[in-house]
């Protein structure tokens, strides 16, 4: 009885046990997975979102899905067909081509002007840069839907004000009732004109946020030994900025290669096919014929081209020692 009695006291007035310490493998699994269980409702949304529209257009391209298919569900797999159509089609390579010419009038006036309005506001004062700094973010926060269709309006035959101010010129003559979207050199204008204002405060700003980090000593340098002002802007300002120019380039021609809605609400492409680039050329093949697998394979032909532009920026940063 005394040595029970013994046998519970000490029971009772024992230490638990300590679990085991877990491994250093088990917590570098376990510090490996937090960050997957952070990301994973992201990650899900851009699988919806993203992954798998992309997923159902690369399958579409390979089959023959048009408007039957949008009411009966059926279609076939035409392979690589759709795509050797595409290839023989005279008017792919017609709307590529006028696609590529006028990235190109976009691109070069979009940086150029940028350039030039980022160069302006680092001689301006505080006073005068701020107001152009806030005219130019409100100028790019306006949604490109709604100041498409304003800028349709200032061109419109009748009561537009471009026809007004015009007209009030004089040397174009009688332009109240000129129809811009009806011709085709016109038509290209206003919707350059359009884009290129779109586009100038993103590109402005970049460039001034770098510009105002060259070393003010360099410039005073190139001053001292003679350069003009033109000429320290060429030798020290540009080649400061060429890796920031450089992004800015190949986003502008990344953008306004997809460029849709301005060409589409100003002259849907007309007249006829003469501002028909690859996006309105698109958009047309699988939503007004409803050749859905044909407009798809001209999606994946076109993403591949930009593939192609983007792989040859990454290249120019590794080349230069630029961080990714």
């Amino acid at each position: 009885m005394p040595v029970s009695t013994e046998l519970r006291d000490d029971a009772a007035g024992a230490v638990p046990a300590a679990p085991p310490e877990p491994t250093p493998g088990t917590r570098r699994r376990r510090r490996n997975l937090a960050p997957l269980w952070l990301l994973s409702p992201a990650g899900l949304v851009l699988a919806v979102v993203t992954l798998a529209p992309i997923g159902f257009l690369l399958f579409t391209a390979f089959t023959d899905y048009n408007q039957r298919t949008l009411f009966t569900g059926r279609y076939s797999y035409v392979g690589f067909d759709q795509f050797a159509e595409l290839l023989a089609d005279s008017a792919f390579w017609m709307s590529l081509l006028r696609t590529v010419l006028f990235t190109a009038a976009m691109v070069a006036g979009s940086v150029l002007i940028g350039m030039g309005v980022s160069h302006l506001l680092t001689r301006l004062g505080p006073g005068w840069r701020y107001t152009v700094t806030v005219v130019l973010i409100v100028a790019w926060a306006m949604p490109n839907v709604a100041s498409s269709l304003v800028w349709n309006w200032l061109f419109q035959p009748g009561y537009g004000v471009v026809n007004w101010v015009l007209d009030q010129v004089g040397v174009f003559g009688d332009t109240t009732d000129l129809n811009w979207a009806q011709d085709p050199a016109r038509a290209y204008a206003a919707i350059l004109l359009l884009i290129v204002w779109q586009a100038v405060p993103f590109i402005a700003l970049t460039l001034n946020a770098a510009e105002t980090q060259v070393p003010p000593e360099y410039k005073e340098a190139a001053r001292l030994d003679g350069a003009s002002e033109l000429a320290v802007y060429r030798i020290v300002t540009l080649n400061h900025l060429r890796p920031i120019l450089l992004l800015v380039t190949i986003l502008s021609v990344i953008w306004d290669y997809n460029v849709f809605n301005q060409i589409w609400l100003i002259s849907r492409g007309g007249p006829g096919d003469a501002t028909s680039t690859l996006g309105v050329f698109t958009y047309k093949t699988a939503f007004v014929g409803f050749h859905l697998g044909q407009g798809a394979a001209i999606s994946v032909v076109t993403t591949l081209l930009l593939l192609v532009l983007t792989a040859f920026y990454i290249r120019r940063l590794l080349q230069s020692g630029e961080d990714l």
